[in-house]
């Protein structure tokens, strides 16, 4: 019999992006969007900021290489400095407790924004694109069924790491 891994037990689902959401976007058009919902813990201590971090800052080293170099291959323009203002290259272009708006330029005519807004016991990540050109639009669906795997397994991660923090904060408590 074989054992699930931490990740497996976080309950991630896709769910229609918030129409609300959109209110907090910089870009003038979305052409893609997605978002996926997770159940945290209800006395969850974390902002929206730092569930950002969490998913991608603290995702292990092989994955933020892949994701660095996946990024840079859409043309999205990253900043390569882990400061207060960047989430893995990301800039935060508006923060409170409750909600993340990271952003990046691009190259090739396809910026981007990530929505991470805590909610009760949940936590949304959502992702927009604009995809200003043939090549934009042809890039993005060459990755976007990847893209639909990877922000699940990120987001459960994050969830699952620290659910086990948590655990471990008790027993050593």
């Amino acid at each position: 019999m074989s054992q699930e891994s931490p990740v497996a037990d976080a309950a991630v689902r896709q769910v229609p992006a918030p129409p609300a959401g959109r209110g907090l976007l910089t870009l003038s058009r979305v052409d893609y969007e997605d978002a996926f919902l997770a159940r945290t813990d209800p006395a969850q201590d974390r902002t929206a900021e730092q569930w950002a971090r969490a998913m991608l800052e603290d995702a292990s080293p092989d994955m933020r290489r892949r994701l660095k170099w996946a990024w840079f291959a859409l043309g999205l323009k990253h900043r390569c400095t882990r400061s207060d203002g960047f989430v893995l290259g990301w800039e935060v272009r508006r923060s409170t407790p409750d909600f993340a708006l990271l952003g990046a330029g691009s190259r090739v005519g396809m910026p981007a924004e990530l929505l991470f807004e805590r909610r009760g016991d949940t936590l949304l990540v959502a992702t927009f694109v604009q995809q200003q050109n043939v090549l934009a639009r042809a890039m993005w669906a060459a990755i976007a069924a990847r893209h639909r795997r990877v922000v699940p397994y990120l987001l459960r991660q994050a969830v699952s790491s620290d659910r086990a923090g948590r655990d471990a904060a008790v027993k050593r408590g």
